[in-house]
């Protein structure tokens, strides 16, 4: 029901940077919120950061002020300007869409996830 197309993962050195796009199409569907997790080896998924349709941000602690998303709203795209790199934010990162026919039925869809890799 919703599509993904994730770009811009990589190997890079601590302390560089990387760009990751999303963008999510539907035929049917709303497309609501967006946002970006990350599942690193033998780690729970967790939340980076979000964006809803009307430019509100949140961001994990461990990220603020280091990553940034925007939003194309009009064409349904996700940003994710990622500085100061650890090795700690290797991840698999996953792009997320609240999509849905209306406003009181919303439902979460997930991209294939495209791999960050922070190593010297």
């Amino acid at each position: 029901q919703v599509q993904f197309v994730e770009s811009g993962g990589g190997l890079v050195q601590p302390g560089g940077s990387l760009r990751l796009s999303c963008a999510a199409s539907s035929s049917i569907f709303r497309i609501y919120a967006m946002g970006w997790y990350r599942q690193a080896p033998g780690k729970q998924r967790e939340v980076v950061a979000g964006i809803t349709s009307g430019g509100n941000t949140n961001y994990a602690d461990s990220v603020k002020g280091r990553f940034t998303i925007s939003r194309d709203t009009a064409l349904n795209t996700v940003y994710l300007q990622m500085n100061s790199l650890k090795p700690e934010d290797t991840a698999v990162y996953y792009c997320h869409a609240d999509a849905g026919p209306t406003n009181a039925a919303i439902l979460n869809y997930w991209g294939q996830g495209t791999q960050v890799t922070v190593s010297s």
